[in-house]
């Protein structure tokens, strides 16, 4: 009988031991390989996004805040209430607030004008609690609904150039104790931090898949991380002065890497470690 070794992996909180791994063929992988297959076999299994997907999806229907209505005549760029591959476009130019949004930024705008629900309660709250706890539940529904579609951002208006110039420039740009920048991580290929592999997010084929696979739902935290946590948490790394929530070098960096991501496959909400 092949011998098997036991993986323990501590997946929310719980010791889960995973065989099928012989010794020999672990000694013939890489470390990357190994994680990569770790990885898949995460993906083949049970997503707890699954679970705030469907949350997300009754609260775009429940009537809610002060003007007790629902989010179905949201538009999301595609038409009041699309739903389905709207997150593929985004982020995009909105005439109606005039700005460059992203998708939690857009929910904000929503949830202002048809449910009358303060903005602030959302820039200004925590991550899994009150208002911002229903964006989080809200982007689950709404990017599943573009899963295994193709980033399709459309990059030829004036705005989100601009944007992209903005997001460019944000992804080089130096400071902190650390002397840090995005690309000190993620501006070349082949690097990464322990078995974590850094994408070079200047590239088609690493923006892809960065981009295409946030949000994702963090086994480690037992937490989904929206796309605004993603970047809050690589802020937080450099060690620089956590952004605001929704703000424009967020967005700006979102629309710089889903440009770069054009054509890639979307597998939000992902499942990562």
């Amino acid at each position: 009988m092949k011998k098997l070794s036991l993986l323990p992996l501590l997946i929310g909180g719980s010791l889960v031991a995973l065989g099928g791994f012989s010794t020999t063929a672990l000694a013939k992988k890489t470390s990357e390989e190994a994680i990569a297959e770790y990885r898949e076999m995460l993906n083949d299994g049970f997503n707890p996004a699954d679970l705030l997907g469907l949350e997300g999806e009754e609260l775009w229907t429940t009537a809610r805040g002060p003007k007790n209505a629902t989010l179905e005549k949201c538009d999301l760029g595609k038409g009041p209430g699309v739903v389905k591959g709207a997150s593929a476009e985004l982020p995009r130019y909105f005439k109606d607030t005039g700005r460059v949004q992203d998708l939690e930024s857009r929910l904000m705008t929503c949830m202002e004008k048809l449910q009358g629900i303060d903005p602030q309660k959302i820039i200004y709250g925590k991550w899994g609690k009150g208002e911002r706890s229903v964006v989080e539940k809200l982007v689950a529904y709404i990017v599943a609904e573009s899963k295994g579609m193709k980033v399709n951002v459309d990059l030829s208006n004036k705005h989100m150039k601009k944007m992209y110039a903005l997001g460019k420039k944000t992804l080089y740009y130096r400071a902190g104790p650390m002397d840090f920048a995005c690309t000190t991580c993620h501006g070349e290929s082949g690097k990464r931090i322990r078995l974590q592999g850094l994408p070079d997010l200047r590239t088609q084929k690493g923006a892809a898949a960065g981009w295409g696979s946030w949000p994702a739902y963090r086994v480690s935290k037992g937490q989904l991380f929206t796309m605004q946590r993603r970047l809050e948490s690589c802020y937080r790394l450099q060690r620089f002065p956590w952004p605001i929530y929704g703000s424009d070098v967020t967005i700006a960096l979102s629309v710089y890497l889903a440009g770069n991501a054009n054509g890639g496959t979307i597998i939000t909400p992902a499942l990562k470690r």
